[in-house]
């Protein structure tokens, strides 16, 4: 699976893929149809698939546009179908899903809201998780509570440490700020920061980022290691109470 990064709306990510076997193309989470079809055009594919995390309108806001111009299903969680009115097949934890000659594992990872799923295409080390996992930060609990969030951290952990990361925005830069206050000793993370300065002064994204990597870097994947606990004046308490006040504390951060 080639995978295409699509800048969109202010600072969202959509994800374009192209199965080079099959020839179909993909897309996830475009909350804005123009830049999609932009790319569509110019390269002379035709869209196939829909995959939506959740039903937050900057993830779903261009399915109706793409459906209307090539006529393509949308793939999405099925508890969620009141609000996402474009779904056509419904999915949850535990289903899987075929896109060209993949197939993958449908994940749920709720938190930022209650029914967000994500996309795991093991034979391309792809993990698309919205905005449940971000690099360096997790999402706001807009509909969950901090033990659903810590649940769905945990979820993801088991995934190969080379599952490249795709996430639903440009959040990495203010995160690496948030990280540092609570994780201050960790020497990977402050290796991280100045990799990801450079990155962004380049003009680059810093998607995708691997699950590896954000084991040892990212702190709200890491609310039961002493470091962290340690910093919050938290040491030996409950991660979902650390992770609670990580997540405190970056909101008004």
């Amino acid at each position: 699976m080639d995978i295409q990064i699509l800048p969109i709306l202010n600072d969202n990510y959509c994800y374009l893929l192209h199965d080079s076997v099959t020839g179909q193309v993909g897309v996830v989470d475009p909350g804005d149809a123009d830049p999609v079809l932009d790319v569509l055009d110019a390269q002379g594919w035709r869209l196939n698939v829909i995959f939506n995390t959740h039903h937050h309108g900057d993830h779903v806001a261009g399915n109706q546009a793409l459906k209307d111009r090539f006529g393509c299903p949308v793939i999405g969680p099925e508890a969620d179908r009141s609000r996402i009115g474009t779904l056509d097949t419904g999915v949850a934890g535990g289903d899987t899903v075929r896109f060209g000659s993949e197939t993958g594992a449908v994940l749920s990872i709720p938190g930022h809201t209650r029914h967000h799923i994500a996309f795991h295409f093991p034979d391309s080390r792809a993990l698309f998780c919205g905005d449940t996992l971000f690099s360096l930060g997790c999402g706001r609990l807009f509909e969950g509570t901090a033990a659903d969030m810590w649940q769905s951290m945990r979820a993801l952990m088991p995934l190969p440490g080379d599952t490249r990361v795709y996430c639903g925005h440009e959040y990495t830069q203010s995160n690496a700020r948030f990280a540092v206050t609570v994780d201050p000793d960790n020497a990977a993370l402050r290796a991280r920061v100045d990799e990801i300065a450079a990155q962004r002064a380049r003009g680059e994204p810093t998607i995708p980022t691997t699950l590896d990597q954000e084991r040892h870097t990212n702190p709200f994947l890491r609310a039961d290691e002493p470091g962290v606990q340690t910093a919050l004046g938290m040491d030996g308490a409950d991660p979902v109470a650390v992770f609670a006040a990580l997540r405190q504390r970056k909101d008004s951060f």
